[in-house]
């Protein structure tokens, strides 16, 4: 058989398996008891670096105050709102993590685990690594890539390059990506724009380009020969879901998964495309951060029509079928970042902002992009 036949028989056979991955349900009311206590099944460490799991992230509650949290793990201690390491490289290896959530009266409202994987410090040291970094908003911001970069700055790490066309004045020496406010899966897949005024939010997706008839076609192989010397990236992290999902009506569970899985099909096609486009390279999926606590954040963007808990419902939701659709799909190059467990809902966010971290906040999403990157770098090198 042809390779060109060989390569579209198995990008055809991918494709028909995320059709049956979709089709799986998963019932809110099936995940993570009352609380809907949800752990994505790893997380990531590296020594020298605080990584956290904040309780109010994990379970979906106005009050987590009143609910009491037990961690289990041979590392890392407890406190009053996370659980918390910063690991030393005596603590590289495994170690598995269980939260149990109990009430006032000690009843028992669920339980979850996860595997904290610490990762030695000079993984992936002096090799090269291409790195594409597709998101909105938080990620055209440029604080969390400026934080990844700086890690990867520093001693133990590989030769790396940031690849995109979008250099903010933020971005620090070397760093660009390809985020842009209000963007969504969508978008990034099939947006074209025929009138591009020189601005991002009148400009056709960079991934997109008109094919042999003048039509738009999604084309990430060509997004690579044009704008990345002709070479694919190593690695390809995505942080979206945010505008995607902002409008759904938290109040109709059925309609809400509805609205969530129109997205993560979109988010097939452009992963089912870079997939195409670069076999090799590794796709990482970032869950959805969650809110800021402060409903007074909410109020001061939105003027009460967006409330804070309206979309903590949605993004916890969001969270519980990203994981669904793309947990166990490492052979396809597919991986989980569990940025939405390292996040501070209080400290790390400005008073007036419901879904903008603050540049701590920012700084925690990076650590764990980063340390995720550390531990894909260990692994290429057994």
């Amino acid at each position: 058989m042809p390779a060109q036949s060989r390569l579209t028989l198995k990008f055809t056979l991918w494709l028909f398996a995320i059709a049956i991955l979709s089709a799986e349900p998963c019932r809110a009311e099936e995940v993570g008891g009352p609380l809907r206590l949800t752990l994505p099944a790893d997380c990531y460490a590296v020594p020298g670096v605080e990584f956290s799991i904040y309780y109010d992230n994990i379970v979906l509650t106005e009050t987590p105050e009143d609910y009491d949290f037990q961690v289990t793990c041979d590392i890392g201690e407890s406190a009053a709102k996370r659980w918390r390491i910063t690991p030393q490289e005596a603590d590289v290896g495994d170690h598995p993590l269980t939260v149990s959530v109990s009430d006032a009266d000690g009843k028992s409202l669920g339980t979850a685990k996860t595997v904290l994987h610490v990762t030695k410090s000079d993984a992936g040291e002096n090799r090269p690594l291409r790195l594409l970094i597709v998101g909105d908003s938080l990620t055209h911001a440029t604080h969390y890539p400026n934080t990844i970069a700086e890690h990867l700055t520093s001693a133990g790490n590989p030769q790396w390059t940031m690849l995109g066309t979008h250099r903010p004045s933020a971005a620090k020496t070397g760093v660009a990506h390809e985020g842009y406010g209000g963007w969504t899966w969508q978008r990034f897949a099939a947006h074209h724009e025929p009138n591009p005024d020189g601005t991002y939010r009148k400009r056709s997706s960079p991934f997109v380009y008109l094919n042999k008839s003048g039509k738009p076609q999604l084309d990430p192989q060509q997004y690579f020969e044009k704008e990345c010397d002709g070479k694919p990236a190593d690695v390809i992290v995505f942080l979206l879901g945010i505008n995607d999902c902002f409008r759904l009506n938290p109040n109709d569970p059925e309609s809400l998964d509805d609205g969530i899985n129109a997205v993560l099909e979109q988010a097939e096609i452009l992963l089912a495309a870079f997939h195409k486009a670069a076999p090799q390279a590794k796709l990482g999926i970032c869950l959805t951060p969650p809110p800021n606590t402060r409903e007074s954040s909410f109020e001061a963007n939105y003027k009460g029509k967006y409330p804070r808990w309206g979309w903590k419902r949605i993004q916890h939701r969001l969270v519980q079928l990203e994981i669904a659709q793309f947990k166990g799909r490492e052979q396809e190059q597919i991986f989980i970042i569990p940025t939405e467990l390292n996040l501070d809902p209080v400290d790390g966010y400005p008073t007036n902002n419901g879904v903008h971290p603050n540049p701590a906040g920012y700084g925690q999403i990076g650590a764990e992009i980063f340390a995720w990157l550390k531990a894909e770098l260990a692994a290429d090198g057994r």
